[in-house]
């Protein structure tokens, strides 16, 4: 039997105690790399409205103008994940989970300083989307890319018993990031002219973004590694080096095709409500009760805040009580409860407050402890690809096209059936949940 499907006797160092590792460093360096990250990945759909016409404009003459557009907006970022996912998370089970948070952190870091220095349509024509498009593709890559191996790097430095906790720090960063893009967008367009901010204002966020990565890199740079070669010398393993298997691409989907599944479902219905709850809800609410779109943005600064809180407190309980009864919560809550907490919408600031409040009280069962969840179903030296590959895919399928199929729904005046689609995928997850074994008090191999 390969080392790939062997426990190891070199368990968790963090939980053996067999190294000596520093929690609060190995915590900041993962959430100041993630919170760069999102950041960035936040920064960008924050200020498209500003810089979208310098870089597509609307009377271009090149006809592969618009399509770059749609590839860059709509396309790109999201399903250039699963590719990153994939490959990066692999590298990360190969060669370590540090040296590939550096580098995920450095492409997302020269995707923001290419958007702060990238020349308008109408200095160099249609080179100005190329470079666009060039610099989501870098950007998705990255972020596919940080999942897989940070969410193995936050578990496996945890503590016994901690992981719930430890794993709920991967959306502390990302919703304190998203946060942080919200303040410097509206501090910017409250503080410039509209036309400073769409000629030259909305550049600086991605500067803060590249100096961001740099002082994420310093960080990184002093985390220790979590992942164990079993054929490195003096490594604690009963398999001799020539017997370990060599990581491969899929190596993962084809020794643990069910934990594949698993990941994939789990992550379905939360990608999708996750989206839609932290970004295109008042699009949906304009559409549907004729919310004004302007007054979602201070509902989600005080929805967010109160996400952020919850994930620590739910990550922690999932520590005492176990994963499957937060994630059984979440799908039976999505389930049953969506169309009727869409129906509760109307054109008044508190009640959008009050559904989007309530729906990221139950999202944050899914958030805070999806990494530690996923990372329980896998092996040490498969577990970065065994996450990051289904993840990624399960979110671009789900997650990325959630607000178009809302959008469409709308146009042919249908926008209420968008919350039964909903209830059929969060279905899909709550099934899945139930059948997925107990794994909070596992000791990972």
């Amino acid at each position: 039997m390969t080392a790939l499907n062997k426990t190891s006797k070199g368990v968790d160092s963090a939980e053996s105690g067999s190294t000596k590792v520093n929690g609060r460093i190995q915590l900041l360096a993962a959430s100041a790399g993630n919170a760069v990250e999102w950041f960035d990945w936040y920064a960008y759909s924050i200020l498209a409205v500003y810089f979208s016409t310098q870089f597509f404009p609307e009377n271009a003459e090149g006809s592969l103008v618009p399509l770059l557009g749609a590839m860059a907006v709509f396309a790109v970022g999201f399903f250039a994940r699963p590719v990153g996912g994939l490959v990066i998370g692999v590298l990360a089970d190969r060669f370590g989970r540090k040296s590939v948070l550096v580098l995920t952190v450095l492409g997302m870091g020269i995707g923001s300083l290419m958007i702060a220095v990238s020349p308008t349509y109408e200095q160099i024509g249609v080179f100005a989307p190329v470079i666009l498009v060039l610099a989501r593709l870098v950007q998705g890559l990255s972020t596919g890319g940080e999942y897989a191996a940070s969410s193995a790097f936050l578990v496996e430095s945890a503590p016994v018993g901690r992981r719930g906790f430890y794993s709920s720090f991967f959306y502390i960063s990302a919703t304190s990031a998203n946060l942080f893009a919200i303040g410097v967008a509206a501090l910017l367009s409250n503080t410039l002219d509209p036309e400073v901010m769409g000629t030259w204002g909305w550049r600086i966020p991605f500067f803060i973004g590249a100096v961001g990565a740099l002082l994420a890199l310093w960080v990184r740079a002093r985390a220790e590694e979590t992942l164990n070669d079993p054929a490195a010398p003096g490594n604690p393993t009963d398999t001799p080096p020539a017997e370990v298997e060599k990581v491969g691409f899929f190596s993962f989907l084809r020794h643990h095709p069910k934990s594949v599944f698993f990941v994939f479902g789990i992550t379905a219905g939360p990608a999708m409500v996750f989206y839609i709850w932290t970004g295109f809800l008042p699009t949906y609410a304009n559409v549907a009760v004729g919310f004004d779109v302007s007054e979602g943005l201070t509902a989600s600064v005080i929805a967010l805040a109160w996400f952020l809180l919850l994930q620590p407190v739910v990550g922690t309980l999932s520590d005492r009580f176990g994963r499957r009864p937060m994630l059984l919560t979440f799908g039976a809550f999505f389930t049953l409860g969506t169309v009727p907490l869409l129906s509760l919408l109307q054109d008044s600031f508190f009640s959008f407050l009050i559904v989007q409040m309530i729906g990221l009280t139950f999202i944050s069962m899914w958030s805070s402890i999806a990494q530690a969840t996923f990372s329980e179903l896998f092996p040490r030296r498969l577990r970065s690809g065994g996450i990051g590959f289904p993840y990624a895919v399960s979110v671009a399928l789900f997650g990325g096209t959630a607000p178009y199929i809302a959008t469409w729904l709308g146009s042919i005046g249908d926008i209420t059936m968008f919350g039964w689609y909903i209830s059929a995928v969060c279905c899909l997850t709550l099934i899945v949940a139930f059948f997925l074994p107990e794994t909070s008090k596992k000791i990972l191999d």
